[in-house]
């Protein structure tokens, strides 16, 4: 015996009976008292060998009652929700409903996934707009390339000029007092990268090697140095170098050290492919979350909160998984960032939230289409999984069960029917 009823107290929420009789759970009282009896003083008698009954008339006949509760549930409890044909999507709250002579009786509170009701998610308007990629875009990438591949000259027959490498020496002071932080030797700077104060670069273009010069600048009011925010600077400089990019010639012999390719026309070609298939993919991520939005806001249910908490620890999980893989840990990424992990979980809300609502989005149109997944369809996602992770296919199966893959695999099914259904635009 172990399910006997399930009733519901409030909205989203079971609640349901389950035991044994008082045979098997006097089999289990047996079983404690044989696991604690070695720890138990009883006076005339060597540890572990008080007989049960004395020891339960010494300290009282429900002494193993509490232990023998706590290990039938396990044992009762899987079986018993198999039987509710219930699935919870939070955590049970376990009591003792009653232990007479016919036995023992166990409840257990839990909430369930709530009733969903979704209707035009058929046919929805999803603007798309893939970009045509130009001659300029082409170009553009194969210059950063160049520049990537690019070999530093030294200059010594001109001043710098934007686009250069100066190494310089500088010491900055605010009112005629040197401030921290703004004397260095022998600094580089690539002049026209944004990384001085504004005005700084383009003040030091224009001058040449051995050449002393100020630098004029006001700090932004922004600044971060508070006590500089606002004020005007004046920074003494001299430059010791001056190196220049040079760029390789944009021809066969670049194409081949740079790709797969022997022609810069081919290369060229290559280059515009992987750009329209960026510029593919962009339109349809972005055509996929409007399609996301639109179901979400379909979506009626009322969602127990803890379904979104189970979602933002799964996320917070996650984003700990892989700080490990580069070293870190959340525990050392909050303590370097400040961030409380309170914090981490209000911004993984919102994401949450839309991830519950589409899941619950898909699951009723997958019923609702009566989607179903083949056997070799199961098997061809065990082997994407394993060839993804190098694992071996039995070793994934082991892991994940196939009716929880299945519905995944609905899920993605009625996903794919949306987006198929949809109606595209430009506009």
């Amino acid at each position: 015996m172990s399910f006997k009823s399930v009733s519901e107290p409030e909205k989203n929420v079971r609640v349901i009976e389950f035991g044994c009789d008082r045979k098997t759970f006097d089999t289990a009282v047996t079983a404690v008292y044989r696991r604690k009896a070695p720890k138990l003083s009883v006076p005339g008698f060597r540890p572990g060998k008080a007989p049960q009954h004395f020891i339960e008339k010494m300290y009282g006949s429900g002494i193993f009652y509490e232990d023998a509760v706590n290990d039938m549930i396990p044992v009762l409890y899987p079986d018993a929700l198999k039987e509710s044909g219930l699935e919870p999507v939070s955590q049970p709250e376990f009591d003792l409903v009653e232990l007479n002579e016919e036995g023992l009786t166990l409840s257990a509170k839990f909430y369930i996934k709530p009733e969903v009701k979704i209707d035009g998610y058929k046919g929805l308007t999803v603007k798309k707009v893939v970009n045509e990629v130009t001659d300029e875009a082409v170009m553009s990438e194969i210059q950063t390339v160049r520049e990537r591949n690019a070999r530093s000259v030294e200059i010594t027959d001109r001043p710098a000029k934007i686009g250069d490498t100066v190494t310089l020496d500088y010491s900055g002071s605010v009112d005629g007092e040197l401030f921290e932080g703004g004397t260095a030797e022998n600094q580089p700077l690539e002049l026209g990268s944004g990384h001085f104060i504004p005005g700084f670069e383009d003040q030091v273009a224009g001058h040449s090697i051995d050449e002393e010069f100020d630098v004029n600048v006001t700090f932004p009011e922004d600044y971060g140095a508070k006590e500089l925010a606002g004020k005007a600077a004046v920074f003494k400089c001299k430059i010791h170098a001056i190196n220049e990019k040079e760029l390789p010639e944009l021809d066969d012999d670049f194409a081949a050290d740079v790709s797969e390719f022997n022609t810069v026309d081919e290369y060229k070609a290559d280059v515009r492919a992987k750009l329209e298939k960026r510029e593919t993919d962009r339109a349809d991520n972005e055509a996929k979350d409007a399609i996301i939005d639109q179901l979400t806001e379909k979506l009626e249910a009322d969602i127990p909160e803890v379904m979104f908490d189970n979602e933002v620890n799964a996320e917070l999980q996650s984003y700990d998984n892989r700080l490990r893989s580069q070293g870190l840990s959340l525990d050392l990424y909050t303590q370097y960032t400040g961030m409380t992990l309170d914090k981490l979980k209000e911004q993984f809300r919102p994401g949450a939230e839309r991830q519950v609502k589409l899941r619950l989005a898909l699951e009723e149109i997958a019923k609702l289409e009566k989607i179903e997944v083949k056997e070799e369809e199961t098997e061809a996602e065990y082997a994407d999984i394993a060839k993804t992770y190098n694992m071996e296919a039995e070793e994934v199966k082991a892991r994940i069960l196939a009716e929880d893959l299945n519905e995944d695999l609905k899920v993605k099914k009625a996903m794919e029917l949306v987006e198929a259904a949809a109606n595209y635009t430009a506009e």
